[in-house]
């Protein structure tokens, strides 16, 4: 799954420090605005503290008796509305790994979009794009989890290796600190699809939840049908239940927008909240039109099974098994750590990663300050000179980001020139190159 809190640096104002004892023990604030389920809406805090009896164990998470007293240090930085860009949270929140990794889980079933183009109906061929992207947000940590915060001038690199010995590519940057801004780009030159997209998180601080607005798109490109141009895709909204009291719950929700004006397509898709005494969780619902004329609908459940109905023959097939064909994740080839660059994701944060896999908090803690500090140096030395940064692998064309290469039409030219623009260093794959994780 992509963002959650989004953080950054700095302490924020000490409020809510009526919240006391360790998580599992607190006692609901008694203001207004406490118990806010981040929907508008305000429940007791009694219900709230109950676990939701219909969450899968993957989706919920509780701290443990430390963990709990540690979250003093968010609670005391917090108050409602507030924007979560400068709050900084305990590293026992954090998944080990950095955002700019986390985006390649839509790159995970390639097998979705490969091949797309040869559909002869245009439809058929929108229904394949959505394929893949409502593939990827299955794949997240256990519980309630965020991914590092990249800081500027950040970039993950890597490549995957597929079975018949074509190769894709995958480059992601942090091309702005303030407002966040990652931008990535994934081709596979052979299988004919390049990815290009950005994500510009806001997160909010709701009461006892946290809602995160992703802002950005993705921009899919069929190369073998250029006359589509571009498939246009944004992103669902995430919010984190239950992360002062309770049992912490991860959802996604509201609308995101499929489109592709070429052939006059969209899909409106729901990914929809669970009510606080009816619905389900990761549920989904959506309608594929074309102009004026409804094609189909999409339901299920975005961990579970999603379909699509045809609304003309009334048929109904499956888009993708989560539950069956989740594991097969395509693996991707990273450059080892010893061999990556500074400020490549890996290698920046390999002491706050190796810390969160052995559980030393103290230590993690420690690694993410040593990153942040080492970033707020930079800032103020820029600042000073008056330089301003230049992002590596990209630049802002038109009010986009886009990667700073110009790939030619053939694919085998394409491939040695984006093998060449992302790894400099590395020998050329060989087209039998097995995949490795």
């Amino acid at each position: 799954m992509m963002g959650l809190f989004s953080s950054a640096a700095s302490a924020g104002t000490n409020v809510l420090n009526r919240v006391k004892g360790p998580r599992g023990s607190i006692e609901a604030p008694n203001s207004p605005n406490s118990g806010s389920n981040g929907y508008g809406a305000s429940y007791n805090s009694r219900q709230e503290d109950k676990a939701p009896s219909d969450t899968e164990p993957d989706d919920t998470s509780i701290l443990d008796a430390d963990e709990g007293s540690l979250i003093t240090s968010l609670i005391s930085q917090l108050r409602v509305g507030m924007d979560l860009s400068r709050v900084t949270f305990p590293t026992f929140v954090l998944e080990p790994r950095s955002m700019l990794e986390r985006i390649t889980d839509f790159m995970s079933h390639p097998d979705l979009i490969f091949g797309a183009e040869a559909e002869e109906d245009p439809e058929e061929r929108f229904i394949r794009v959505l394929q893949y992207y409502l593939a990827g947000w299955h794949i997240k940590p256990k519980g309630v989890k965020k991914p590092y915060n990249p800081v500027l001038g950040e970039f993950f690199r890597c490549r995957y290796d597929y079975p018949d010995g074509t190769h894709g590519y995958y480059i992601a940057e942090q091309v702005s600190h303030h407002p966040p801004i990652s931008a990535f780009f994934y081709i596979s030159p052979s299988n004919h699809v390049s990815i290009l997209g950005e994500l510009r998180p806001k997160s909010k601080f709701l009461g006892n939840s946290v809602s995160t607005t992703m802002e950005g798109e993705n921009r899919i490109t069929l190369l073998g049908k250029p006359d589509d141009g571009e498939y246009v895709i944004t992103m669902p909204n995430m919010y984190a239940r239950g992360i002062l009291f309770g049992k912490m719950v991860l959802e996604l929700g509201d609308t995101c927008t499929a489109k592709n004006d070429k052939h006059g397509l969209t899909c409106d898709l729901e990914f929809k909240t669970k009510g606080f005494f009816s619905g389900t969780y990761n549920a989904i619902s959506g309608r594929i039109r074309r102009s004026s004329s409804e094609i189909g609908e999409i339901g299920g459940r975005w961990s579970h099974i999603m379909d699509f109905r045809d609304a003309r023959s009334g048929k109904k097939r499956v888009l993708f098994d989560a539950v069956r064909d989740g594991q097969n994740v395509c693996p991707k080839w990273v450059p080892d750590e010893t061999e990556q660059e500074l400020n490549e994701s890996r290698r920046l944060w390999q002491d706050l990663t190796q810390a969160i896999v052995a559980k030393d908090m103290e230590r993690a803690t420690d690694a993410k300050s040593f990153v942040e500090d080492v970033q707020r140096e930079e800032r103020r030395h820029r600042e000073e000179s008056g330089e301003k940064h230049v992002p590596k692998y990209f630049e802002l064309v038109d009010g986009r980001w886009t990667p700073k290469v110009v790939l030619p039409k053939d694919p085998i030219q394409a491939e040695k020139l984006v093998q060449q623009w992302i790894f400099p260093t590395f020998p050329v794959p060989q087209s039998n190159t097995p995949a490795a994780a």
